[in-house]
């Protein structure tokens, strides 16, 4: 792969290279490319940001910049217009990626029918879970703010009714008769009945 190199007088204008020794030839305990250390230094947050977009596991996002950075040394001598430097390190990450995507391929084969897994015995549908769960939200939602507050306090937050009292600065009968009747509201929501 090479850099996109500028060929324009202004290219010309800028000061002259710094010629970089031969691997064999750099003193034992120096840096061979000590600007490719500095450069990623400077850029590694921005580079990383990039690399996360291509990726939703973070960790795979740091692995693929490593990657990335290391075709990047392995060329840098041949980079010779250093202000494309990002451009080419965000081309290494998006082919890098690229790669990986085509050895993940997976084999598909057409059917007739879709395969479903069978319903294992007792397990509720994830579906059907999570819209019990809006469900109940919503219907919290429409409780006045008091009784609001002591059943997310009491059921969402595990607090004892003492804790709750506490916390709300009222008496714990309070809390008890409060959080009886908005259970009560809640049972005969009409969107939580037709819930289940």
């Amino acid at each position: 792969m090479t850099a996109p190199v500028c060929t324009s007088a202004s290219a010309a204008a800028a000061p002259a290279r710094q010629t970089l020794p031969h691997p064999r030839l750099a003193p034992a305990g120096t840096s061979l490319y000590p600007s490719f250390a500095s450069y990623v230094r400077a850029r590694h947050p921005a580079l990383l940001r990039t690399a996360r977009s291509l990726t939703a596991n973070p960790s795979d996002a740091e692995d693929l910049l490593q990657t990335a950075l290391a075709k990047t040394y392995v060329a840098w001598e041949r980079i010779e217009d250093h202000r494309a430097l990002d451009g080419y390190v965000r081309r290494a990450l998006l082919n890098t990626r690229t790669s990986q995507w085509r050895r993940r391929r997976v084999d598909e084969f057409a059917c007739d029918e879709l395969p479903e897994p069978e319903p294992r015995p007792g397990a509720d549908d994830p579906a059907e879970r999570q819209a019990l769960r809006d469900a109940m939200w919503r219907a919290i939602l429409r409780l006045p703010a008091r009784q609001r507050a002591m059943v997310v306090l009491r059921y969402y937050e595990d607090l004892s009714e003492a804790q709750t009292a506490e916390l709300l600065g009222v008496s714990v009968g309070t809390v008890k008769s409060a959080v009886s009747r908005a259970l009560g509201k809640l049972r005969e929501d009409p969107e939580l009945g037709l819930a289940h």
